[in-house]
């Protein structure tokens, strides 16, 4: 509860910074309960106020920008950049898991602040890091678990092009959250509703409720299982539940 109130203080202080600043302020990398706190502080004109990038469309991990182009009357680019790691011999590399490359960033005595989403490909990784940190990770990180790795600069633009889905389609009694979360990963309407007790299932990036009306183009994330685009429906089957199509990130 203190984390908490200590969290929405230091909000509350950046956005009304953002107001009379001047300038734009920028945060760290937010998780999903930071990112949900935030949300649910903006009010009225204060979303104008604020925009959220991670580095590529689709990134769940995001900074902050508080300030507003139109009123300071330039614009300024988040201070992310995009690397890619890739293994010095592909024939000998290692098939590494987001776990793997995570740790060994974190173990270079960086901050998991600065690190943004990590889209594996093949044997390739990206890493959204901020800017200020990509010279010392592409410097100090040459080995991942056995595997010897080297890092380059990737194009940010690019890389939205390496997420993959795997489209699904699922039948439900409606677009209740709860529900759909229960078919999407194949569990018990019991235990979806808990993961929405637990507060762990999030839509944009705001924490929702199992009684929630899922938004069509809307992305879900649901900690410890995985993150899907809700698409909507267009057909009811025979016994009149709703065809819902799903893009789940894989």
């Amino acid at each position: 509860m203190r984390d908490d109130e200590a969290l929405k203080k230091r909000f509350c202080e950046l956005i009304s910074r953002g107001n009379s600043a001047g300038y734009f302020i920028f945060t760290d990398f937010l998780g999903l309960g930071e990112l949900s706190v935030l949300k649910s502080l903006l009010r009225g004109g204060d979303e104008a106020q604020v925009g959220f990038f991670g580095g590529c469309e689709g990134c769940e991990r995001v900074m902050a920008r508080f300030g507003s182009p139109d009123e300071l009357g330039y614009d300024e680019p988040f201070p992310i950049k995009a690397l890619k790691i890739s293994p010095k011999s592909k024939k000998y590399a290692e098939a590494l898991t987001h776990r793997d490359y995570l740790g060994s960033i974190l173990a270079l005595g960086i901050t998991r602040d600065v690190i943004g989403d990590i889209i594996i490909k093949d044997n390739d990784a990206y890493v959204f890091v901020k800017d200020d940190m990509s010279e010392y990770i592409s410097d100090a990180l040459t080995r991942i678990r056995h595997t010897d790795v080297i890092i380059t600069e990737a194009d940010a633009d690019g890389i939205a092009q390496h997420r993959f889905f795997r489209r699904v389609r699922v039948q439900a009694e409606s677009e209740r959250a709860d529900g759909i979360v229960a078919k999407v990963f194949s569990l018990s309407r019991e235990r979806a509703s808990g993961l929405f007790v637990k507060s762990l299932v999030f839509e944009n990036g705001t924490q929702i409720s199992g009684k929630s009306t899922l938004s069509v183009g809307s992305t879900v994330s649901v900690r410890g299982y995985g993150r899907f685009i809700y698409l909507g429906y267009e057909t009811t089957s025979r016994k009149g539940k709703l065809n819902i199509d799903i893009d789940v990130f894989i």
